[in-house]
């Protein structure tokens, strides 16, 4: 699991920029209006050949709250979820009661603070910095997050902080699932079905399983290891966006799985959150399957298991390789559909094919459907050959990378796909120069 670092502070003091300048992009929106960040608030950091996980608190949205509920509401976040905190602070405004406000409740995680002294890029206030050692955090450094200004300092330090956590080695022949999904569709219900006892804790309340649960076990001679991801806690009356904080949980359970679980509610239907979990399992190539829960508190015809996959299928249309299971965790009705599913997708995710086919497919491809002029070039493949599985990834040696057009690379992964059985398991084309 990768340590987590979370960027807290009062509106207007740059978190997003800081955020934006950490993992290298621009994840989070940014302006000049406070609270104006809306986007992704989580990303994947690295520094030092370190990598960690940043959350932007910015995201937070709280209806006619008092300000202080707003930045207590950080604070909570980054003490439950953070390793190191970054608090970010206005060199230009100085110190304020507020950041007084929110160092106090820092103060009870017992975790490293480091206190970003933002905006400092002239010498006019580099001397603001003194003011911030009152409030008593691990170090206290002078930044510009817009222009990029002791970042590495910031960073240096931050990854200094970094505990030593152990990792969880199974055998290359255990199967890894995590089960993943937005709350209360039943991700839980279906780790105890799985296992065949009580392990987690199963409730209607949103937010119950507090941490990510390994649960290895073994049916019919083969390995297992299910990943029960965690959701957000509610606190009090703090009322943080629930969804996107549970989706760090489940990105970290993730980053150690084979195999996603996506468990969509056949009583709700499919939500815009679903898409967003689903696509952070693809971008990360994990194999996944879709897995439909609550399918006996629906009514249905002979068609609505036909009507569901079609609205799956035009939902998740970059998905068209997933498969898809109906069942219901509570009633264990049609669970045995699902392990036999399972089996297979593990098996072509960890498919190694033919050198010599792949060529073969991959030849026979371009002769059929002979690729367009690309700026200003047109691709040629020389060679192809499979450098890894988990998941299955293809390096071609081309003429020039810049020569093949996005839509000929998906016919490429098509063709390959046709020809091998990957069903369930994303696919990795990677360019090389043959020079």
């Amino acid at each position: 699991m990768l340590p987590v670092v979370a960027i807290v502070g009062r509106p207007n003091v740059g978190k997003s920029t800081l955020f934006n300048r950490i993992v290298g992009e621009r994840k989070s929106i940014t302006d000049d209006a406070p609270g104006i960040t809306r986007d992704r608030i989580y990303a994947e950091g690295s520094w030092l050949n370190k990598k960690f996980t940043v959350i932007d608190t910015g995201g937070i949205e709280i209806n006619d709250a008092p300000f202080l509920t707003e930045i207590k509401a950080q604070a909570e976040i980054a003490i439950t979820e953070a390793d190191v905190i970054i608090f970010a602070v206005d060199g230009k405004s100085g110190l304020l009661p507020s950041d007084k406000d929110v160092m106090n409740i820092l103060y009870q995680s017992n975790k490293p603070v480091i206190v970003a002294v933002n905006k400092v890029d002239t010498q006019k206030y580099r001397d603001s910095i003194y003011d911030f050692y009152e409030l008593g955090a691990t170090k206290v450094m002078n930044i510009s997050s817009i222009h990029g200004i002791g970042i590495g300092d910031l960073l240096d330090e931050v990854v200094s902080h970094f505990p030593e956590k152990e990792s969880i080695d199974y055998s290359e022949d255990t199967v890894k699932i995590s089960v993943i999904g937005r709350p209360n569709v039943g991700k839980s219900s279906l780790t105890n079905t799985l296992l065949g006892y009580e392990r987690v804790i199963v409730s209607d309340i949103e937010g119950t399983t507090t941490d990510s649960i390994d649960t290895p076990f073994t049916i019919d001679g083969e390995k297992y290891v299910v990943i029960d991801t965690a959701g957000m806690k509610k606190r009090g009356k703090i009322y943080e966006n629930i969804d996107k904080y549970a989706n760090l949980r489940a990105m970290q359970a993730i980053d150690r799985s084979d195999i996603c679980l996506m468990i969509l509610d056949a009583t709700t239907g499919i939500v815009a959150t679903d898409k967003n979990i689903a696509g952070y399992a693809i971008e990360n190539k994990k194999a996944l399957i879709i897995v439909v829960n609550k399918w006996d508190a629906i009514e249905k015809t002979d068609k609505t298991m036909h009507e569901w996959e079609e609205m799956i299928r035009n939902e998740f249309r970059f998905l068209s390789y997933i498969p898809i299971v109906f069942l219901s965790a509570k009633t264990k009705s049609r669970i045995h559909t699902l392990f036999p599913i399972i089996k297979k997708t593990f098996e072509n995710y960890s498919r190694r094919v033919s050198t010599s086919i792949l060529n073969e497919v991959i030849s026979e491809a371009m002769i059929i459907s002979p690729p367009k002029e690309h700026n200003q070039k047109i691709i040629k493949v020389y060679y192809a050959t499979q450098v890894k599985v988990k998941c299955p990834t293809f390096v071609l040696f081309v003429n020039d990378t810049n020569a093949l057009h996005f839509s000929y690379y998906r016919f490429l992964e098509n063709r390959i796909r046709e020809n091998f059985d990957l069903f369930g398991t994303p696919i990795s084309i990677i360019l090389r120069n043959r020079d």
